[in-house]
C-alpha cells in the first residue's frame, strides 16, 4: 500500500452554506486524501446572500500554526488556497509556500475574489493584482472568467464567449507564472458550459463542457476546486481532474435542483460523494 497523500488547505471556515472548508475537508477527505485545514476565519454563514453573519478574522493565528506545524516537521503533496479575505493573508500563504514548498509539492490556487463581471465587495484592484502575485507562484491557478478578467485586465465577455477570448485569457494567465489553468465558466453557446484547460507544455487548450443547469448556486467553485484536488491526488492529469470535477458539480446541482433548496444554501455535494469515488475508481 502506497504512503497516504497529504493537503493543505487554506480557506475559511462558513459554519452553514456549503463552501470554503466546510466543502474541501469532506470532500477531499472522502477521495482518501488526508486533508490539514489552515482557516483564515470563522464565519457564522458565507456572505453570499446573508445578512447579520458574525465574521472572525483568523489573520493574526495563521503564522503561529504555520511554524508550530514546520517545528513537527509536516510535509505536503499538495498545497490548496480559497477565499483569502485580505492582502495580508494573500502575503501569509506566500510565506506558507516558501516554508512548505518542496520538489513534488503542488501549489493550487483558486483566486477567489469575482463573478459576474464584479469583484466581490470587500475587495479592489490592488487585491486583485495580489492575487495575480500569489497566482504566479502555484503550478496550478482555478480562476473564473471575471476573476481571469481581472487579472489580465481584459474586458469581461459576459456567460457567453468566444474561443478566441478564451485562449487570450489562457495565454495571458500562462505568462504570469502558472504552470497550468483551469479555466471555469467557459461557455460557447447558451446550453452548455465547462472548462477550458491549458499548461505551458501543451499547443492547444482542452475543453470539456456538460449541460448548462441553469442556476447560480452558492459554492460550486469550492465544490469544483475540492474535487479537483481530489482527483488530482489520486494521479489523474489536471484536464481528466477537470472533467471529473465539472462531472461531479453538475451531479450535485441536478439532485439539489430537484429538491428545491435555497440556492444559498449551497449544493448536496454529501449525497453525491459515491458518485465522485466511482469516477476516480475508489
Amino acid at each position: 500500500m502506497t504512503a497516504q497523500k497529504r493537503i493543505a488547505a487554506i480557506n475559511d471556515i462558513s459554519g452553514f452554506g456549503k463552501c470554503s472548508l466546510t466543502v474541501a475537508l469532506p470532500v477531499i477527505s472522502a477521495c482518501g486524501v488526508e486533508t490539514v485545514c489552515l482557516p483564515t476565519a470563522v464565519l457564522s454563514t458565507h456572505t453570499g446572500g446573508f445578512s447579520a453573519y458574525t465574521y472572525r478574522d483568523l489573520t493574526g493565528d495563521m503564522p503561529a500554526v504555520m511554524n508550530h506545524w514546520k517545528s513537527l516537521g509536516l510535509s505536503f503533496d499538495a498545497i490548496y488556497s480559497g477565499f483569502l479575505g485580505s492582502k495580508e493573508q494573500i502575503e501569509i500563504v506566500k510565506d506558507f509556500i516558501a516554508l512548505f514548498k518542496r520538489e513534488r509539492t503542488l501549489v493550487i490556487v483558486d483566486p477567489s475574489m469575482a463573478d459576474f463581471g464584479k469583484m466581490y465587495s470587500v475587495f479592489d484592484m490592488d487585491f486583485a493584482n495580489k492575487m495575480t502575485g500569489l497566482c504566479a507562484l502555484a503550478d496550478i491557478i482555478l480562476p473564473n472568467i471575471t476573476e481571469a478578467a481581472f487579472m489580465t485586465s481584459e474586458k469581461y465577455a459576459g456567460t457567453v464567449q468566444t474561443r478566441e477570448y478564451i485562449e487570450l485569457l489562457l495565454e495571458k494567465l500562462l505568462a504570469k507564472g502558472p504552470g497550468s489553468v483551469v479555466l471555469t465558466g467557459v461557455s460557447f453557446q447558451e446550453d452548455l458550459l465547462g472548462i477550458a484547460c491549458k499548461t505551458k507544455s501543451d499547443k492547444e487548450p482542452q475543453y470539456y463542457f456538460q449541460k448548462h443547469l441553469g442556476g447560480a448556486y452558492h459554492g460550486t467553485g469550492d465544490v469544483f476546486a475540492s474535487a479537483f484536488c481530489g482527483a488530482l491526488m489520486n494521479g489523474f492529469s489536471v484536464f481528466e481532474a477537470s472533467r471529473i470535477a465539472v462531472d461531479y458539480v453538475c451531479n450535485c446541482i441536478e439532485r439539489t435542483k430537484k429538491v428545491g433548496d435555497d440556492i444559498r444554501y449551497g449544493v448536496d455535494f454529501e449525497r453525491g460523494i459515491p458518485f465522485l469515488l466511482g469516477e476516480l475508481g475508489l
